[in-house]
This record gives C-alpha cells, sequence and structure tokens, in this order.
C-alpha cells in the first residue's frame, strides 16, 4: 500500500467495512419506550420551568391586576411602591395581599415600600430587619 494511500486512509477514513463496525458500535436504533420518552418530557417541563423573578415599580393601582397575574404563573415578584400615594400603596398591598393567600404564597417586606411576593412554589430563607429598629434598640 502506498504511503498516500495510508495518509488518506487515516485522514478520510474511506473504507467503508471499518465506518460501518464504528458506526454499529455507538448507534442505537431502538426507539424510546414510552415510559422513557414520559421521564424524558417531564424532565424538559422541570428545566422549561425555571425561577423567574419579575420587578414591578406600579404608578396606579390598576396595575396590580399584572402583579397578579405574574404570581399567578408561579413567577416571583418584587414590588417598589414608592411611586404611588399611600393610600394607593395600602390598595395594592390588598389586592396582592388577597392573591397571594389564594395561592398559597408569600409576602415579606424587604425595605421601605418594597416586598417580595413569591407563589407556593418558591421558597426564601433569611431575614432583613429594619435597620431603625436595630438602632432605637441599641440606644435604650
Amino acid at each position: 500500500m502506498k504511503i498516500s494511500k495510508k495518509i488518506k486512509d487515516f485522514f478520510f477514513n474511506t473504507r467503508e467495512d471499518e465506518n460501518l463496525s464504528i458506526e454499529d458500535e455507538f448507534y442505537n436504533d431502538s426507539e424510546l419506550s414510552e415510559e422513557d420518552a414520559k421521564t424524558m418530557s417531564s424532565f424538559k417541563a422541570i428545566a422549561n420551568q425555571g425561577n423567574h423573578m419579575v420587578l414591578t415599580e406600579p404608578r396606579a393601582y390598576s396595575e396590580s391586576q399584572q402583579i397578579a397575574e405574574h404570581l399567578k404563573s408561579r413567577k416571583a415578584v418584587v414590588i417598589n411602591l414608592k411611586r404611588v400615594t399611600a393610600e394607593q400603596a395600602k390598595r395594592i398591598i390588598d389586592f396582592v395581599s388577597g392573591v397571594i393567600y389564594a395561592i398559597g404564597g408569600d409576602i415579606q417586606k424587604i425595605g421601605g415600600g418594597i416586598f417580595l411576593c413569591t407563589p407556593k412554589n418558591v421558597s426564601v430563607s433569611g431575614e432583613i430587619t429594619d435597620e431603625e429598629e436595630d438602632v432605637t434598640e441599641e440606644n435604650q
């Protein structure tokens, strides 16, 4: 066999019988069973769900319905109420609290006028304390 033929065979693998044996080792022509297919689709569903967090800054009470839709679609929502009046903020929190109760979620105050609302599938650990309360307790 010529050297050029050996080089050509090495780089381009022109021998058909060798190609078939290699493919047979790594290629499995059997189809997935129904059970395997269901398992794979459930893994895909879990992977696609992901955890999403939505940041909102409502400017009117009417925007609270959008917040409710996010919660119903199992997304965590951070609400910044600094751009609404105190009365509107109270109404928004009342509405969102009702939604959270209905879906079995949770609401936590993060800071002045900022709330974290989570659906049932999201858990939150840790605690944020109000700095003003800590300073007041230390001074007494």
